[in-house]
């Protein structure tokens, strides 16, 4: 087993010399119940493809299972299925509840973690808690479908399932001895008291893509020394080997017709054989001459009470002879310590071995959330049987052709791309693959994803959908983090982004502010139940609402991209020159929209309550604020960006450009920072508050019994707990009431809140605004925090405030609790559950324990970039790193 660094592997994937990622996690967790496998005869697409009828019909866009891999285009696929003897069913798949039958939404009922993983992927482990009782199906979907929205989820914990500790913790690991040789170990431990008799039944399988004639159908066949080989024309030949004899069993990926829709079979040996041969003793459910598109490797095992058994496997390329399993434990060892080798270089210094243990996980878990995704929506809507083709749902996206390795917000519960999510992924995947990072964002502006009018799509619901424009946002940011990182200067990936993201600006432009005016209304459905009403509906008083949060989002869109024009010009771009101004020009427009002049009801800044609001406007022209204290009223804060004194130096119009514009508008310089005022280290500070601004927000924000959670930022303030805000309109009433946990209101499907519990992405934004601000300010200006203990903070020392309160979700506590875990005393006080880490959708703002989806990495995995990046920074040193050193650049480049 070649020796080499997974650094040095790193290399080879980045420059296309060897392919260590052609193997990876890719299969997603749950492919039933997604709008891709609807077959159009349903409103509602989660309903049409039901768990149930997941084992016995076969899947058009992708695959799914435990513990799973596959190739990059998942032809070939391999997971883990298990029996405990008890189930009416093969563990084949995680379970949990559809949008519809779960009282919050859709909810995995599993407990599996994502324990480490190496960014190429040669070294993996996965645990899979499998619990040893019957599992409770029916329990499950009755007692939540029982419970209102007031009213927690029902979890798997909630049940006697794991009572005893009566349960498999089963182990997977993957470690490459080549690109296309794997070692799969898989460690079933028994946790109970009694012995425990299973079946393990590890999967491999071929995607069915010859369903419409585009390939040939593959082979999976037994060979003569008890290894099987599967034969695929665009892959190539695999052969799968074991350690111990399993019984092999063979089948057809193909629909079981007669359980699905009482119609005769096409081939008798169908999808769900497997399930029929073990469980219900039907022998003539596989194939007897062994081979199929679909094989699985039978062990029938007794572990004794507090044992363990390993099962050894090999799957690799060509037609080799069954693998000889020798050094087998020795070699996965290695890959293992390589991949140890390599976080030790990122962790800071000085850093707990449970500090360690957040940042490993949470890692972990952005790498294994990678998925082959796969959706062409010409062919999808030519076998829509729907109705009409120009009615059915993302009918103007023809263009839009996917087939690639995404990073998913959630595997299970969000097993498709949604932009503003994977725009955060980017931020901790810098961190261990900055090569794959960038490819996600530049991925997104290509022409077959990005609408030719401009729109980048949202996620497969609707991709018409808008979210926040953080693109640009991330772009820059991995931009400069590699800069500083490793001292590269990535000119075609800032160009390459540029290019797509002018078109997507010009698009919200024109779309999302159709009176340029300025102020930005429609959507923003990434922040949900934030409001009084749904933003992406008709208005039961007619009118639209200007949005603050739109408009923050957007001046920070303005600002990003001037920040890229900028670098581009310097790296000898000349032609950019112009779209500095043109970008400096909107953000001004943007900046001053928010706060025109005149103290009435059009302005978004409320002058008595020092704080920014959505404004209501009616049809007649009238308007109203809609004065919910929420991130609505502090993101405008975060549309803030430092330039350096070289900026200036290059593209002196921009000082013309601000003067211009004082002119145009009088009281401009009062309601936003002044760019042309000089601060720390003579730098400029775009941004939409002024120092007085900044200093009234702060002050609400930091406020404990506001903003300011023991565990971050709240998405709404607490204030509103005891004073709800009411809407009156037509006899009826619109209200919005602090709810620090799961959401009490339908809106969106009621599966996420933005009314009071924490957000990752939000405090992140936050946090980069703070830096930002420090960077212009510096240590004479100081707050109050928390508003009202008479504690003086820097801007700098706020925001590792914040950081430090955002670790204390996952941190143990005096007691040694983790707060994420909330009141579930398995995972505070049981030695085999305690180390698991969860990274959950949001998290609760009083107590910060995880709500939402339970693996939702995407976002919450924010915290290892938070910690690594900005936890022990030198934030001077940092800003230097920043400027511009000509000869420095020019020799990396060389």
């Amino acid at each position: 087993m070649k020796t080499q660094s997974e650094k040095e592997r790193l290399e080879d994937c980045a420059n296309k010399q060897v392919a260590w990622k052609k193997w990876g996690p890719y299969l997603s967790e749950r492919q039933w119940g997604t709008v891709r496998e609807d077959d159009g005869r349903h409103d509602n697409p989660w309903v049409s493809f039901t768990h149930d009828q997941s084992r016995s019909r076969v899947y058009r866009y992708g695959e799914d299972g435990i513990a799973g891999i596959s190739d990059d285009k998942q032809h070939l696929c391999f997971a883990l299925t298990l029996w405990n003897k008890k189930d009416p069913i093969l563990k084949e798949r995680l379970f949990g509840l559809s949008g519809p039958k779960g009282n919050h939404g859709e909810d995995v009922k599993e407990y599996y973690f994502y324990l480490d993983s190496s960014p190429t992927h040669a070294y993996m482990k996965y645990l899979y808690k499998y619990p040893l009782k019957e599992f409770p199906y029916l329990d499950l979907v009755d007692t939540n479908a029982a419970r209102t929205n007031k009213d927690f989820e029902y979890e798997l914990l909630d049940t006697d399932v794991f009572k005893d500790s009566d349960y498999l913790d089963v182990f997977v690991e993957y470690a490459k001895k080549s690109p296309d040789n794997i070692l799969i170990k898989i460690s079933a431990h028994n946790r109970s008291k009694e012995d425990a008799n299973v079946v393990l039944l590890p999967t491999l399988w071929f995607r069915n893509t010859w369903w419409n004639y585009k390939t040939t159908e593959p082979m999976i066949s037994l060979l003569d020394d008890n290894s099987v080989i599967a034969k695929n024309d665009l892959l190539g030949p695999y052969v799968l080997s074991t350690e111990l004899s399993p019984l092999w069993l063979f089948t057809n990926n193909e629909d079981n017709n007669e359980r699905l829709y009482n119609t005769p079979n096409q081939s008798p040996y169908v999808k769900d054989a497997f399930n029929a041969f073990i469980i219900n003793n039907d022998n003539e459910a596989i194939n007897p001459e062994h081979k199929g598109t679909k094989a699985g490797a039978m062990f029938d095992v007794n572990i004794p009470a507090g044992e363990s058994v390993v099962i050894r496997m090999s799957l690799k390329a060509g037609k080799a002879p069954k693998y000889n399993f020798d050094n087998f434990d020795k070699k996965l060892e290695l890959r293992k310590q390589e991949n140890e080798t390599f976080y030790e270089s990122i962790y800071p210094a000085r850093v707990s071995e449970d500090e360690k243990r957040i940042i490993r996980q949470a890692l972990a878990g952005m790498l294994w959330s990678k998925q082959y995704y796969e959706f062409d929506v010409s062919e999808w809507l030519n076998e829509y049987r729907g109705g009409p083709r120009r009615q059915l749902r993302n009918n103007d996206w023809e263009h839009l052709k996917n087939s690639d390795i995404i990073s998913m917000p959630d595997k299970w519960e969000y097993p498709w791309y949604a932009v503003w999510d994977l725009a955060f992924h980017t931020l901790p995947l810098t961190m261990v693959d900055p090569h794959f990072a960038k490819k996600q964002l530049t991925l997104f502006l290509q022409n077959n994803y990005q609408h030719p009018n401009g729109q980048i799509p949202a996620y497969e619901w609707s991709f018409n959908d808008v979210n926040p424009p953080v693109h640009a946002f991330a772009v820059i940011t991995l931009y400069k983090n590699s800069k500083q990182m490793d001292g590269f200067v990535d000119k075609e990936f800032l160009k390459t982004s540029f290019d797509g993201l002018d078109r997507n600006f010009h698009w919200w432009i024109t779309h999302k502010d159709p009176r340029s005016t300025n102020a930005f209304q429609g959507g923003f459905l990434g922040l949900d139940n934030i409001g009084v009403f749904d933003r992406s509906h008709t208005l039961p008083t007619g009118g639209h609402i200007e949005q603050s949060d739109g408009n923050a989002w957007m001046a920070l869109y303005s600002q990003n991209m001037l920040e890229i024009c900028l670098e581009l010009v310097h790296l000898g771009y000349d032609e950019y020159r112009d779209k500095v101004v043109d970008y400096y020009n909107h953000f001004l427009e943007i900046a001053s929209a928010m706060d025109r002049i005149g103290d009435n009801q059009d302005e978004m800044w409320d002058e008595e309550d020092q704080f920014f609001y959505d404004v209501l406007r009616f049809p007649d022209g009238s308007a109203t604020r809609l004065k919910v204290r929420s991130l609505v009223g502090l993101l405008p804060l975060c549309a803030a960006t430092v330039l350096e004194p070289e900026h200036l130096e290059l593209m002196p119009s921009i000082a013309k450009e601000h003067k211009y514009m004082i002119t145009r508008t009088k009281r401009l310089s009062k309601n936003i920072a002044n760019p042309l005022q000089k601060g720390k280290n003579n730098r400029r500070l775009l941004s939409v508050v002024n120092e007085d601004k900044l200093r009234s927000i702060l002050k609400v924000m930091l406020d404990e019994k506001e903003f300011l959670s023991d565990f971050g930022i709240r998405s709404l303030s607490k204030y509103h707990e005891e004073n709800p805000y009411v809407f009156s309109w037509n006899n009826e009433e619109f209200t919005v009431k602090y709810v620090p946990g799961e959401s009490d209101s339908t809106m969106f499907g009621g599966n996420s809140n933005w009314r009071g519990p924490i957000w990752f992405p939000a405090n992140t934004v936050i946090i980069r605004a703070l830096f930002q601000q420090y960077a212009f300010y510096g240590d004479d200006f100081k707050i109050e925090c928390p508003t009202g203990s008479g504690n003086m903070m820097t801007l700098i020392e706020v925001a590792k405030e914040i950081i430090r309160r955002l670790e204390n979700i996952f941190l143990k506590d005096e007691k040694g609790y983790r707060p994420v875990y909330g009141w579930y005393k398995d995972f505070q006080e049981d030695k085999y559950w305690e180390n698991n880490l969860l990274f959950y959708e949001y998290f609760h703002g009083d107590n910060g324990a995880g709500i939402g989806a339970s693996h939702q990495t995407g976002w919450s995995g924010m915290i290892a970039y938070l910690m690594v990046m900005f936890r022990t920074t030198n934030f001077d040193m940092l800003m230097e790193k920043a400027h511009w050193d000509k000869d420095t650049r020019i020799k990396k480049e060389e």
